[in-house]
């Protein structure tokens, strides 16, 4: 509820300030005093767009702030949405600069027009004539038939139930179009894989071959050499170990001589033996190595298969052509396990149909067994506000589909007159029977719906004596458990208030401002009969404002 709205440099209001209270508050005053100017700043809180022009005060800024009681509205989620601080009195705050730049705050933070909008539909329902009203909305509609028929439970299982289902449609969603991409991409990796098994490349086969090739490419020369190589130092008559051979008998003879020769003999000849070990082997290596032009040819063809496949995948090593064999192998198997992961979600997802569908039943079986008691009461009430032939058919019409609030197309069809053709609310001109078809509306559920604060401006149009007396006392009732504020030329109306706020227009020289007051006990008497006889009013339409006021 709104505990205080403020308002500075505004159209014709200079500084005021409103304290409500949380029951009926009634605004009244002559016309064009201002009271349309304090509703155009409210709007200024629910969003609606800024002027310069409209400062009252070309060079100064405009602000406009409200103070709201939340505590009621469970608000807290979409705070935490916002990143916005939670408080149970939270202020909302419109500024506008002579430039025509306009800032929004909610609790000091600065926010976007379209959050101060979502946030202020929560706070605020303004009733002016033509406006949009809330009960053209068809989940507000909804929200009506569910509060009658108690659904509130069953609806918070469906659609929790339906939030997981929602989750795993946009799940499925995601993965079939990502299997779509995969089977694409599989087409493109099994000829990757495809064409790496069957090259049956293994790590560290391209040095192998390189050596193998370097070997055969040369094998001459190393025939040539080693053999050569194993005749000098094994079998030539002068061969170096035959050499070798004669100088350690040589020294043979004389190594008892000295204490240093063992020892260096023992060496001698272990280097002999050795290099005789490395002639045989080279002459074992001359003997093995043959130039094959047919293995050459087949290393060569390799070896040129393999290197265009390291450029082909932008490789190095035979080794990095076998990890990306690996994960084209792991690629492949996701893409197995995706349409496995398909199979279950969807299997997962008409279970959950089935029992939206059944929830979604019971919620419609309990939608149409009360919307005649709807069609009845609302009827009970217009006919107090003097539109006793008008008509309200509540449509609860089953269509399959699964939506938030069940598988029912919901329509309140609404003909004002007798012989009036049923029409949807929407598609409805008059403002003043769309206002009091809103107040009837409004009453019948408010004591179990949270609505916002409740604006009614001139809802009264067109009506007096018994009925606006009949209205007053609806909008009495529906103070009881909302705040209600009208804007009102009702006397009937008015006297039902708890708090009565007069709207004066003050000239002073060349500026002229709108002040607002609440009135006494008193005053109200003397405006109230001003409101029935004109002012200055009579003795008789004073006590007839006594009356209507009551004791």
């Amino acid at each position: 509820m709104i505990r205080t709205l403020s308002i500075k440099n505004y159209a014709i209001i200079n500084e005021l300030e409103i304290k409500f209270s949380n029951n009926l508050s009634i605004i009244t005053g002559e016309t064009g005093a201002g009271k349309s100017i304090i509703l155009g700043a409210l709007g200024l809180i629910m969003g609606k767009r800024a002027d310069s022009k409209t400062l009252y005060l070309e060079n100064e800024k405009c602000i406009v702030e409200a103070v709201f009681d939340i505590k009621a509205y469970s608000l807290h989620s979409f705070f935490e949405k916002n990143n916005l601080d939670y408080e149970v009195e939270t202020c909302i705050r419109r500024e506008i600069t002579p430039t025509g730049k306009s800032r929004a705050f909610v609790n000091d933070t600065p926010v976007l027009l379209s959050t101060l909008k979502e946030l202020s539909n929560n706070l605020i329902d303004l009733h002016q004539q033509f406006d949009t009203l809330t009960i053209h909305d068809t989940h507000f509609q909804t929200n009506v038939i569910d509060t009658i028929a108690n659904n509130n439970k069953l609806l918070e299982e469906y659609q929790l139930l339906y939030n997981i289902y929602k989750n795993k449609k946009e799940e499925l969603n995601r993965l079939n179009e990502k299997k779509i991409n995969a089977n694409k991409e599989s087409d493109f990796l099994n000829f990757q894989l495809n064409e790496l098994t069957i090259t049956g490349i293994k790590t560290g086969e391209i040095e192998a071959l390189e050596t193998e090739l370097k070997i055969l490419t040369n094998a001459e020369e190393i025939q040539q050499t080693l053999g050569n190589s194993a005749l000098q130092i094994n079998e030539n008559e002068n061969a170096i170990c035959t050499q070798i051979t004669e100088l350690y008998n040589a020294i043979s003879k004389v190594v008892d001589y000295h204490p240093d020769l063992p020892e260096l003999l023992e060496k001698f000849n272990s280097t002999l033996l050795e290099l005789e070990e490395i002639g045989n082997k080279f002459h074992q290596l001359a003997e093995s190595t043959e130039h094959d032009n047919s293995r050459l040819t087949k290393i060569n063809e390799r070896l040129s298969l393999l290197y265009g496949l390291l450029h082909k995948y932008h490789v190095q090593t035979d080794k990095q052509l076998s990890e990306i064999k690996k994960d084209l192998e792991y690629r492949l198997s996701d893409f197995k396990d995706l349409s496995n992961i398909i199979t279950d979600l969807e299997l997962n997802i008409h279970q959950l149909e089935q029992q939206l569908l059944n929830l979604g039943q019971e919620l419609s079986s309990n939608r149409q067994k009360v919307t005649h008691r709807i069609q009845k009461s609302v009827h009970k009430l217009l006919s107090k506000l003097s539109m006793q032939h008008a008509i309200l058919k509540v449509e609860v019409m089953q269509n399959h589909t699964l939506m938030s609030t069940g598988i029912d197309k919901i329509r309140f069809l609404f003909a004002a007159n007798k012989g009036s053709k049923l029409e949807e609310i929407k598609n409805i001109a008059s403002g003043g029977e769309l206002s009091r078809l809103a107040l009837c509306i409004k009453s019948l559920v408010a004591s179990t719906i949270p609505l916002p604060t409740l604006i009614f401006d001139e809802i009264d149009t067109g009506i007096s004596g018994v009925v606006a007396h009949q209205m007053g006392i609806i909008l009495q009732e529906l103070s009881t458990s909302h705040q209600v504020i009208s804007i009102t030329h009702s006397a009937q109306i008015a006297a039902k208030a708890k708090t009565h706020y007069f709207v004066t227009k003050i000239t002073d020289g060349n500026k002229t401002t709108t002040k607002i007051s609440e009135l006494t006990p008193e005053d109200r008497i003397i405006e109230i009969a001003k409101m029935l006889s004109g002012s200055p009013p009579s003795e008789i339409a004073k006590e007839n404002a006594r009356e209507l006021l009551g004791p």
